[in-house]
């Protein structure tokens, strides 16, 4: 496999990864998935972090992470805190606990999903790829794009 396969499938299981996702009852979005998945990890991984800190290191316009931080906000993802420090500034950090809409993200299976782009009806061979997807996810962690940045691979 060569880097442009690898970010070809990349492209294909984010968009796999997106069919997956459930959207009943949400209505249009202004905010792609995608950046608010972004979002949503870098506040996990720096919460306390206001939404310019959130741009530069995600690499976003400073305006979909805010939109990011309001559907989040939303959906009772994160929630927000004025900066002691400097009161225009917005800390943003993940809730508390966990809201309806996440646990229902986080409890939806890919299956139905990767079988429509595998185009088959074969509950078997959707486990098998599930498997070998996990497998693939257990050694590229998140961790491993920090890696990737810190070793000026990018």
């Amino acid at each position: 496999m060569n880097g442009v396969e690898l970010f070809l499938l990349g492209r294909t299981l984010m968009k796999i990864g997106e069919e997956a996702l459930p959207t009943e009852g949400l209505g249009d979005q202004p905010t792609s998935v995608r950046t608010v998945l972004i979002v949503v990890s870098d506040v996990r991984a720096h919460p306390g972090s206001a939404v310019g800190e959130i741009a530069t290191r995600t690499g976003l316009p400073q305006s979909a992470v805010s939109a990011g931080v309001a559907r989040l906000r939303e959906a009772g993802a994160v929630v927000t805190e004025p900066d002691s420090r400097d009161r225009r500034r917005l800390l943003i950090r993940p809730a508390p606990e966990i809201s309806d809409r996440v646990e229902q993200v986080r409890s939806t299976s890919v299956d139905a999903a990767l079988a429509k782009a595998l185009d088959t009806a074969d509950p078997q061979r959707v486990a098998e790829i599930v498997a070998l997807l996990e497998e693939v996810a257990r050694h590229l962690t998140p961790q491993a794009v920090v890696r990737l940045r810190s070793e000026g691979v990018q």
